[in-house]
């Protein structure tokens, strides 16, 4: 039996987790009528309990930040009562919970938006992605851009989320500003060509991160948020000729809130750690709170980089997929099961409840 720090508790913020292992955000598009969460997403999410730390797929934090078909929200009390039944049965399994708030930007689809409006984006450039809209992968739409006094709205709409996330019984929240939706889009030149206050230099293109940030935590407090980030990612077609200053800018003002954690997306999302040169050393140097590294860990890696004092917390995303008990996988050295692709977004129990824990596999 493998024998490490990683396997013992950790305690940050107003939480003491299990373990140094998280269950990173997964999008499944289980959501049911109402983008309400359901009882089978309840079960899901208890069988994965024994990680540290679950982070929820994300969730949109209104209508218009929607992007894909079937993922939940938490914009209406419905929502909040099917998020709470989540919460309820991870806290019953002894688990902790942090919601992850979205907002998808020009991540999106006519189809999807109220009255069929076109997505909103920091400017009105078109994301080299696709999304899933009646059960399709399709293009997104043109995007328009927002209008500076729309800002605030989007401000109030993150807020609102978070204080429903506590509601529903989430143990902190996660400003999801990564993977190229609209907060990331505005971080990056790439997606972000403002003349205006949002726009043109580093601290302008950060500017609605750290609102959306400062405002979310004053809502739940500091020690119960966090933010994810991915500077170097080219997830959903986003991209920025600066990564490191506007990066090292973007953590010394969310480490200037005082908030929990950052959760770093290290290299591109799902793909290669070394697709674009980034010192992630120095966001962890820049940052008094936790770090969170994600990105292509497995066990070897985690330890090695606990050891070299790198990162605090570890989250691993599709691994959890398959192996609701990841983590006496990896602390028993027991073999992982493999992922059923067709089964990743979309559907019913099957690829989503029905993946076997290892000891029932050799019980069978």
């Amino acid at each position: 039996m493998t024998s490490n720090a990683l396997f013992e508790p950790y305690a940050f913020g107003e939480l003491t987790i299990a373990n140094r292992i998280v269950m990173a955000p997964l999008t499944r598009n289980r959501a049911g009528a109402g983008l309400v969460a359901t009882d089978l997403m309840a079960d899901y999410y208890a069988q994965r309990a024994t990680a540290g730390l679950i982070i929820s797929e994300a969730t949109q934090v209104s209508r218009q930040g929607q992007g894909y078909q079937d993922t939940p929200g938490i914009y209406t009390l419905d929502q909040v009562d099917g998020w709470r039944k989540v919460t309820d049965a991870v806290h019953a399994k002894g688990g902790r919970m942090i919601a992850q708030l979205w907002h998808v930007g020009r991540v999106s689809h006519v189809d999807l938006q109220d009255g069929g409006a076109a997505p909103v984006a920091p400017s009105a450039i078109r994301a080299q992605t696709k999304t899933v809209v009646n059960n399709a992968f399709v293009d997104v739409s043109e995007p328009r851009a927002l209008a500076l006094d729309e800002l605030p709205g989007v401000i109030k709409d993150f807020r609102n989320a978070a204080l429903n996330a506590i509601k529903a019984g989430f143990d902190g929240v996660e400003v999801h500003g990564a993977n190229g939706y609209l907060l990331d889009q505005f971080a990056k030149d790439g997606a972000n060509v403002r003349t205006d206050a949002y726009g043109g230099s580093v601290e302008n293109r950060a500017r609605l991160m750290i609102e959306v940030t400062a405002a979310v935590a004053e809502a739940v407090g500091a020690n119960r948020t966090g933010v994810r980030l991915s500077p170097v990612s080219p997830a959903n077609g986003v991209s920025t000729s600066d990564p490191q200053p506007q990066f090292d800018y973007i953590v010394d003002r969310l480490n200037a809130l005082g908030i929990a954690y950052i959760h770093v997306v290290e290299g591109a999302t799902g793909g290669p750690r070394d697709v674009a040169p980034f010192d992630f050393g120095s966001l962890r140097k820049r940052f008094d709170g936790v770090y969170i590294a994600n990105n292509g860990y497995d066990l070897n890696l985690a330890t090695t980089r606990l050891a070299e004092g790198k990162a605090d917390l570890f989250a691993f995303g599709r691994p959890f997929i398959a192996n609701p008990d990841l983590v006496e996988r990896l602390k028993t050295g027991r073999p992982l099961a493999a992922l059923d692709p067709a089964t990743l977004y979309g559907g019913g129990a099957k690829g989503y409840t029905d993946y076997p824990t290892a000891t029932a596999t050799v019980a069978a």
